[in-house]
C-alpha cells in the first residue's frame, strides 16, 4: 500500500493526554503551556499537534474539559504561536451525548479531529491480579460515529479514524463502501491499550492489508521503549508518525524525556533513517485533505 505521498511522513505531536496529572508529569495544560509545547513540536519537525484540553482550575489540570471558551482560548494561543501548524482535536467521549466535543469543533474548526471508529472494553490489570480501574467500555457504535462524520462533513473537518482493535480496523472500508466515509481515508493505528492492538512491529503489515488501497495510515504507539520499534517499521512501511507526552515519556534509549520536543527529534530521526522526510504544513494539508485537497 505505499505511494508516492509517503515519500514525505506527517509527523504529528500528541502534547497532553486524557487524565495524566500535571503535578506528577511534564504535560502541558494552559495555554501558554500548550503553545510552548506546540513550538518545540514545531521546531522539531512536526507539522501537526493532536490536542486534548483540559480544565484550568487550580488543582483541576488532570481532568478533562468540552468548555468551548478554554479550547478556543487554547487553539488560538497555539495558533498564535505556529500560525502555519494543523490542528487535531480529540472528540472522544463516553456515552451517547456528543454535544460537548461537537461544540468545540464548531467553535474551532480545527483542519483534523479524532474519530473514535469502534467500541473497545477499556480493561487494565495491575500485577497482584486487581482491576487498575473499573472495567468500561468506551462506546462509538455506527449512530454516534456517522453524527460525528456528519458533523466534520460540514464544517469542512478531516477525520482521522482511530482503531483501537482489529475488528475496528476491517471496519474502514466497510464505512467507505456504505458512503459514511469518502476515501482517501486517513487512519490510526492505535497499538500498545492493554486491551486492543498489541504494540509489535510485526503487525503493521497484516493491519495495513485490510485497508483500502491509497489509506493513509499511521501508528499510534501507547507504551515505553516498546513503541520505537514500531515507529521504525511504521516509517520504513511508508506510514505516518504520531508521539508525544500523550503516548509515551520514554526516549529510544530507555531515558525519560521532559518535553515534547525531545520525543519529536527522536521521530523525525526514525523518518529521516528510513530515507524519507517529515512533510510541511502545507505537504500535510494536501496528504490529509485539508481544505478540499487530495
Amino acid at each position: 500500500m505505499y505511494h508516492p505521498s509517503m515519500d514525505k511522513a506527517v509527523v504529528t505531536c500528541a502534547l497532553t493526554g486524557v487524565l495524566t496529572d500535571p503535578e506528577r508529569f511534564p504535560v502541558p495544560v494552559t495555554p501558554t503551556q500548550m503553545a510552548d509545547a506546540a513550538e518545540q513540536a514545531w521546531n522539531a519537525g512536526a507539522s501537526v499537534v493532536h490536542c486534548h484540553f483540559r480544565m484550568q482550575e487550580p488543582g483541576r489540570g488532570a481532568f478533562p474539559t468540552w468548555d468551548p471558551d478554554v479550547v478556543e482560548t487554547i487553539c488560538d494561543a497555539i495558533r498564535e504561536r505556529c500560525p502555519e501548524i494543523l490542528i487535531n482535536m480529540s472528540t472522544g467521549v463516553f456515552g451517547n451525548d456528543i454535544s460537548g466535543p461537537v461544540a468545540c469543533l464548531e467553535r474551532v474548526r480545527p483542519e483534523v479531529a479524532a474519530l473514535n471508529s469502534g467500541s473497545l472494553n477499556y480493561l487494565k490489570t495491575r500485577k497482584n491480579g486487581s482491576w487498575a480501574w473499573p472495567p468500561m467500555l468506551f462506546d462509538n457504535p455506527v449512530d454516534k460515529v456517522s453524527r460525528f462524520i456528519t458533523k466534520m462533513d460540514e464544517l469542512g473537518i478531516v477525520p482521522e479514524c482511530e482503531c483501537f482493535d482489529t475488528g475496528i480496523v476491517r471496519s474502514i472500508p466497510m464505512f467507505e463502501s456504505v458512503g459514511l466515509l469518502k476515501p482517501p481515508t486517513h487512519v490510526s493505528l492505535v497499538m500498545g491499550v492493554a486491551s486492543g492492538m498489541p504494540a509489535k512491529a510485526e503487525w503493521l503489515p497484516l493491519l495495513v492489508n485490510e485497508l483500502s488501497d491509497g489509506t493513509h495510515w499511521q501508528a499510534i504507539v501507547i507504551g515505553r521503549t516498546e513503541v520505537w520499534d514500531v515507529h521504525r517499521a511504521c516509517a520504513e512501511q511508508g506510514g505516518h508518525v504520531r508521539t508525544g507526552l500523550e503516548d509515551t515519556f520514554y526516549l529510544p534509549d530507555g531515558t525519560k524525556a521532559d518535553n515534547n520536543g525531545a520525543l519529536i527529534e527522536a521521530l523525525v530521526k526514525c523518518v529521516r533513517d528510513a530515507g524519507r522526510e517529515p512533510a510541511t504544513a502545507d505537504e500535510a494539508r494536501a496528504i490529509l485533505g485539508v481544505g478540499g485537497s487530495a
